[in-house]
């Protein structure tokens, strides 16, 4: 028989905890849900658009009651349990309904913080909580003229622009002299104050609250001083408390909330809890993105897989505030020992400040234009130095500025019609749709709902707005450092130790060792394990072909038609009258369509067919010629201009240069492809400050550049350093491209490498200590010896995978008479 589950909250952090417990253990329990209030779970972060009448409940309802029907869970709406007995391991309600567990859930939230002055029992006064608030809220909207809303937080301003939006005279009083003070600095603030007075609201800061006037309902507010303002209405938002009356009453020991740990087990271990009622390693938690990820880790263990551990979360927010964009992480008020860079712009309600401790963020605040908040805390959290890029810091990740429209960010001032994906062609009305109809809350459930920001990214920071503006309330992304896939919880670099401690050398050894929640992967992890495996033990390591892209696994480009590209290589892109005869003569013999000079100075012969490659791949052979891997995640070409053989600039032997760097690098498999080049002289020809390894020859030697790229995003080169003799160059070379391939992340180019670890951890590596230097270029010719080895030829002399190429024989049988 299955085990019992028992959930007592239906709210949004304990009804996530079933939504990932279903999809990992969808048959272990029988589930039975109590909710307090009279429906299913919703989404809280969008009551204020309802109060607003933006939006109706139904359009925030996360899961309706179908839903609980559909997954086979008991729910039990409108009813509070009042009692836990854990001897007999049951849940008993006020109206006396019970459910027997094996595993009991708490989620029961937090309640709001009631000022405990006189008054605070009158007809009109309320809090801003949940469904119930609100419909009071606008009845009261309907009646009366005056609202107070106590406290300048989050919650307070979203309610009290919500009463403005509904014709009411709004005060908000509140007891310190900034608004959002646990978000925002003063600056920030007094910004923030300008724009809501500019909406309407009317502000009393630095007062306190004395008691509140009235008979039976509320007519007024006295402050401490005497002075008096007029209330048909007061909103008290001023934070919340773990509800734990429960735990408590049980013997579930309670601090400030109900005390967890790591598994999100409680002192009774039959019981676990999650959301704003726990109390993890002394911290409590109310936005969203900390219950989610409890959630995930409850999940795991209530499904006995039992490896997932939640270790706190970050502080990081980011948030809508009355339709303004905010984010705040870490330091962001600074002290003596910080530094500070701030951008300013009032008249487009725009506010930047970033505070640096020691070469590295320690915090910042974002106000109008929050773009780059997610690239400011991931740094801030991998603690990468920033003193190579501090003068382009505040123009942003993508140095796109910010985009004005008089404190709105650019996606929520684009029409529904307008794009946001380019690579995938989706627009902001699809996307904004997805959000509310299958109620998405982080950035990968956007993408793996819609595509948008999955391919070149650069729409990343557009979507991550478009949640924001879609969610708003008290919508909180916290950034943390993705899964390999979703067949593991495991990140690509707790991967990648392991297989190197544990000397895993196949794809099985690692699904194996890491618990791969399934069996055999899946397209994305599969190519990210066989390069890993290989990377780390070249010798010991054997190719999984399956395991790799169409492209790769037959070693040439299909093409749209289904036919395919083939590019030999020509070695810094010096080629030869031979060469040129032998390709014309087999463009001819296997009819090739299109011939065409490719920006990487070779010859692409287009539309060839499946079953022609190994011919082909023999002919290109016999004439010197072999794979150009222009298909492949490895080194693609080393692009060369003529230098100071022919040029009356060059300085440097620019080509005999980028023919040994090629020779030396090709064949070698890397994260993501990988491109070079050789300039004879600073005027730079050869284009080497937008590739991967750039070297620009200079009267004294070499300088080298990395982390270039052109493209989609075009970014230029870092300057690594700048070396006397070709010797150098190629050791520092092999170093650098070692580097990559053993720390970057499958399919990350070394400019978002780069940008993730900071230039500065590379240098230290590479430029300050030899030995490491060294270390790294030795294995990577260690390397090298296993990967050079020609493709084309061992599949068009040897036979190699021969049944890649063999058409598809269609045998016709006739049918019995």
């Amino acid at each position: 028989m299955k085990e019992k589950l028992v959930l007592v909250g239906n709210g949004m952090a304990g009804v996530r905890t079933l939504e990932e417990l279903l999809k990992l253990a969808p048959d272990t329990y029988d589930i039975t849900v109590f909710g307090n209030e009279p429906y299913g779970n919703y989404n809280r972060i969008l009551l204020s658009p309802v109060l607003a009448r933006e939006k109706t409940i139904d359009d925030i309802m996360l899961n309706d009651i179908s839903w609980y029907e559909d997954n086979n869970i008991t729910l039990h709406t409108g009813k509070e349990i009042t009692q836990i007995d854990r001897i007999n391991r049951k849940v008993i309600a006020a109206d006396g309904t019970t459910a027997a567990y094996d595993r009991l859930l708490l989620a029961t939230g937090s309640h709001p913080f009631i000022i405990p002055i006189p008054g605070k029992n009158l007809n009109g006064v309320i809090t801003f909580r949940d469904i119930h608030d609100v419909e009071a809220m606008l009845e009261a909207a309907g009646q009366y003229k005056n609202a107070v809303v106590i406290g300048g937080g989050l919650l307070g301003l979203e309610a009290a622009y919500g009463l403005r939006t509904q014709g009411m005279d709004v005060t908000v009083v509140h007891l310190l002299d900034s608004l959002m003070e646990r978000q925002l600095d003063k600056p920030a603030a007094a910004l923030l104050k300008h724009q809501l007075q500019e909406k309407g609201l009317n502000f009393k800061m630095e007062a306190q609250t004395e008691s509140i006037l009235g008979a039976e309902r509320v007519t007024g507010v006295r402050f401490k001083g005497g002075e008096e303002i007029d209330a048909d209405l007061v909103v008290m938002a001023v934070g919340i408390r773990p509800n734990i009356e429960l735990a408590k009453a049980s013997g579930i020991h309670c601090e400030r909330g109900v005390v967890i740990n790591d598994t999100m087990q409680t002192y009774d271990p039959r019981i676990y809890a999650v959301g704003e009622c726990v109390q993890h390693r002394n911290e409590t938690y109310g936005l969203v993105a900390p219950l989610f990820e409890m959630g995930k880790v409850c999940a795991n263990h209530l499904a006995n897989l039992g490896y997932a551990r939640y270790e706190g979360s970050t502080p990081s927010t980011k948030l809508k505030v009355t339709g303004i964009d905010l984010f705040s992480a870490g330091n962001f008020n600074g002290d003596d020992s910080t530094e500070e860079i701030i951008v300013q712009d009032q008249s487009r309600g725009i506010y930047k400040k970033v505070v640096i401790k020691d070469d590295k963020i320690a915090g910042a605040v974002l106000y109008g234009d929050t773009v780059d908040g997610s690239w400011y805390f991931q740094m801030m959290k991998d603690n990468t130095d920033i003193s190579e890029i501090r003068d382009q810091l505040m123009l942003g990740q993508h140095h796109i500025g910010d985009a004005g429209h008089g404190g709105q960010n650019a996606a929520a001032a684009m029409s529904d019609d307008m794009e946001v994906c380019g690579c995938n062609g989706i627009g902001k009305g699809e996307i904004t749709k997805a959000i509310v109809d299958k109620g998405l809350f982080t950035l990968d459930e956007v993408k793996s709902h819609t595509k948008a920001a999955s391919s070149c990214g650069s729409c990343t920071g557009l979507v991550e707005q478009l949640l924001v503006a879609t969610l708003g309330g008290d919508y909180s992304a916290t950034p943390t450092e993705k899964p390999v896939c979703k067949c593991t919880d495991h990140t690509h670099d707790e991967v990648r130790a392991g297989i190197r401690k544990q000397k895993l050398t196949s794809i099985e050894a690692v699904r194996d060792f890491f618990d791969w929640q399934t069996p055999d992967g899946c397209a994305s992890c599969r190519p990210a394990l066989n390069y890993y495996v290989l990377a780390a033990w070249p010798a010991e390591a054997k190719d999984d072909p399956q395991s790799r892209f169409i492209n790769e696994r037959v070693h040439a480009n299909i093409q749209k038609d289904g036919t395919y590209s083939v590019i030999p290589r020509m070695w810094g892109g010096i080629t030869n009258p031979d060469e040129l005869r032998a390709i014309a003569d087999i463009a001819d013999k296997y009819k090739v369509p299109t011939v065409k000079v490719t920006g990487g100075q070779r010859i692409d012969l287009l539309g060839v067919k499946k079953a022609d490659l190994p011919p082909m791949w023999a002919d290109l052979n016999k004439a010197g010629m072999v794979s150009g891997h222009a298909y492949g995640k490895s080194l693609r070409t080393v692009k060369t201009c003529v230098g100071q053989e022919w040029c009356r600039f060059g300085t440097q032997q620019s080509i005999s240069l980028g023919v040994d760097l090629e020779k030396l690098t090709w064949g070698s498999w890397t994260p993501h492809k990988y491109k070079m080049a050789v300039s004879g002289c600073p005027r730079n020809c050869a284009e080497a400050t937008i590739k991967d390894f750039g070297v620009v020859c200079v009267d004294s030697g070499y300088e080298l550049h990395v982390g270039g790229n052109g493209g989609v995003k075009v970014r230029a080169t870092d300057l690594l350093t700048k070396v006397a003799t070709e010797e150098e160059v190629k050791e520092y070379c092999g170093a650098f491209l070692q580097l990559y391939r053993e720390e970057a992340h499958y399919l990350e180019r070394t400019a978002p490498w780069i940008e993730r670890v900071g230039l500065a951890s590379i240098k230290k590596i590479i430029n300050d200590n030899e030995q490491d230097r060294q270390a790294l270029n030795e294995r990577f010719l260690v390397s090298q010896q296993y990967s050079q080895i020609d493709p084309w030829a061992e599949r068009a002399s040897e036979g190699v995978e021969a049944y890649e190429y063999a058409p598809i024989k269609v045998i016709k049988k006739e049918a019995a008479k």
